[in-house]
């Protein structure tokens, strides 16, 4: 019910904007959701992936690739449904394999019809997994990417995601897209947060040379970072700026802190909630001004089904698997999206 609620009082909120003004309005969603895990159960030997095959410790079969597939599909056509059917207009996605299985998933009942395409580049991450993109062909064109690594000299044989540099126009519009799955917290926050400060200066360092070409570009940087909107990485080193007020076209605004202010997470740890995954956008996409696309509001996707019902971890987000039990849920993590909107003429 709860939902319903805040969804009606945020269509309200654009009917009365409308009506005032006499305007109608688009509306693009841009999300990020990492998948948990999302192998094949192909043995692939440049990759450590033989935990995630049938005779692997988790007994990962195709049954059980096939029911992980359905469930992703229908969590991501869910994302924004009640403004725009069939899934997000551009997505980030963590933790798949390989391409392949970014093809399947789009080509899943529950998103075969939005006409989706991906960009994936394979990365020298230790557990074989990678960040990918995806988006709505009829309304975003590609037109260029890349793939940068991250090295951090410190420790010797590190290796980690790259992070995927996607350009493109979302509706006509020039926007850059930055998806990342930054280095994770084992050995110990503290420990291990140099190697989340220099994915942060990597991914400023992309987002600088984009404007060096174009001062005034519309950057949006996700994905699973690791850290909460309020540590040094992302509010220090990347500066970006909880408070949209306080934002000029040069920052970036990260309007998940005040979700996080106020309690909301996308994953949780020793019944402590994290809001490791993010969407920050460049002061470009912010402002009054509706001629061109402008953040209007963001979502964390944590609906009852997707929540553990029972036990333990009860209201966590349901997984696939605890441990090396099969759960034949979803992800550790839930997803996360915002709205854009401008003005139609």
């Amino acid at each position: 019910m709860r939902r319903f609620l805040c969804m009606g009082v945020f269509l309200l909120v654009l009917n009365i904007l409308a009506n005032a003004q006499g305007k109608k309005y688009k509306i693009a969603i841009v999300a990020f959701y990492n998948l948990e895990n999302l192998y094949d159960t192909i043995n692939d030997p440049d990759k450590d992936d033989e935990e995630f095959l049938p005779e692997g410790k988790y007994n990962w079969t195709g049954k059980r690739y096939w029911a992980k597939q359905k469930n992703m599909s229908e969590v991501i056509a869910q994302l924004g449904q009640d403004l725009l059917k069939g899934g997000p207009t551009i997505m980030g996605l963590a933790e798949v394999e390989n391409k392949q299985v970014v093809l399947n998933l789009i080509n899943q009942p529950a998103l075969k019809g939005s006409g989706y395409d991906v960009v994936h580049y394979d990365s020298p991450d230790k557990r074989g997994v990678d960040v990918a993109f995806i988006y709505r062909k009829k309304r975003f064109t590609v037109t260029g990417s890349r793939a940068v690594p991250l090295y951090y000299p410190e420790e010797k044989d590190f290796a980690t995601r790259d992070q995927l540099v996607v350009s493109g126009l979302l509706d006509g519009e020039p926007v850059h897209v930055i998806v990342n799955h930054w280095p994770s917290r084992r050995g110990g926050e503290e420990k291990s947060s140099p190697k989340r400060d220099a994915a942060a200066k990597l991914c400023l360092s992309i987002s600088d040379s984009i404007r060096k070409i174009k001062a005034d570009a519309k950057i949006i940087i996700m994905g699973d970072l690791n850290d909460d909107p309020v540590d040094e990485s992302i509010a220090k080193t990347l500066n970006a700026i909880g408070k949209i007020e306080k934002v000029v076209s040069n920052d970036f605004f990260n309007p998940m802190w005040k979700l996080f202010k106020d309690g909301v997470g996308s994953l949780a740890y020793k019944d402590v909630w994290n809001l490791f995954d993010q969407i920050i956008v460049s002061g470009t996409l912010t402002g009054d001004d509706r001629s061109a696309y402008k953040f209007l509001r963001a979502k964390v996707f944590n609906e009852k089904f997707l929540r553990q019902k029972e036990g333990n971890f009860e209201g966590y987000p349901f997984r696939t698997y605890v441990g090396e039990t099969y759960y034949g849920g979803y992800s550790d993590h839930f997803p996360v999206y915002i709205f854009l909107t401008k003005e139609l003429k």
